[in-house]
């Protein structure tokens, strides 16, 4: 009967994660040939996507790796980066409540994407939750590491130009921004980091200009959100 629930989570995660396997495998090759070709060994992709599983992390520690040591800066990106990760876990922290050995995994693989699906699917009647959000979490990582793995092995067989190919990066961000400007009823906050990040690349340079933007536009968000309760109590 265990192995019966189990196979059904299986089936019920799988459709859920199909749009995130397109993305994944893309994404994860665009990785494993970016490594490869920066100098890498094939392990290196294959390793981080097992066990760091963070992918916009993941690009920026190929430069960081191949960079001077600045374990500082590592560590200050890293946090910086994966912030908002501590926005989800606070909001999963009852979906996670009871499912046991499975709980350490769902924190640690926990993405954006696996967030976006077990926070809003709706799980069809007679399907273990905490199967199906192990399920969702774990197929998404494979789909990641599959990507990796194909890049790693194919990077060394590129014989062409790959210049320009880290540009993926910064692709990704500006679709995940232009996602966002898009949904928001108000640009204000967008506007405040493009600002922010800007005015610390003129004062700061290229090389330090993140670690002083972003906790600045954390600070100024955190004031302008109690700013907009503490109006909204005063209203009240």
């Amino acid at each position: 009967m265990t192995q019966n629930k189990t196979i059904a989570a299986l089936k019920a995660a799988f459709p859920k994660t199909v749009p995130i396997l397109a993305g994944f495998l893309f994404l994860g090759m665009t990785y494993g040939i970016y490594a490869r070709v920066s100098g890498l060994s094939p392990w290196f992709p294959i390793a981080m996507s097992v066990l760091v599983f963070a992918g916009s992390m993941e690009f920026v520690a190929v430069e960081l790796l191949l960079g001077a040591f600045h374990p500082l800066l590592a560590l200050g990106m890293t946090l910086m980066i994966n912030a908002r990760h501590l926005f989800y876990g606070l909001s999963m922290l009852d979906k996670y409540r009871g499912t046991g050995w499975r709980k350490l995994y769902l924190i640690f693989g926990m993405c954006d994407e696996s967030f976006s699906v077990n926070c809003s699917a709706v799980i069809p009647e007679g399907i273990d939750r905490h199967h199906f959000m192990f399920f969702v979490t774990l197929l998404n990582q494979c789909y990641w590491i599959t990507g990796a793995t194909l890049g790693a092995l194919l990077g060394s067989l590129v014989t062409f130009s790959t210049e320009g190919i880290d540009f993926v990066m910064t692709a990704m961000f500006a679709v995940i921004f232009l996602e966002g400007w898009l949904k928001e009823s108000s640009h204000t906050s967008s506007l405040l980091g493009l600002g922010v990040t800007l005015l610390c690349r003129v004062l700061f340079g290229v090389d330090a200009f993140l670690l002083v933007a972003m906790p600045v536009i954390l600070i100024l968000l955190l004031l302008r959100g109690y700013r907009d309760n503490w109006q909204g109590g005063e209203a009240v």
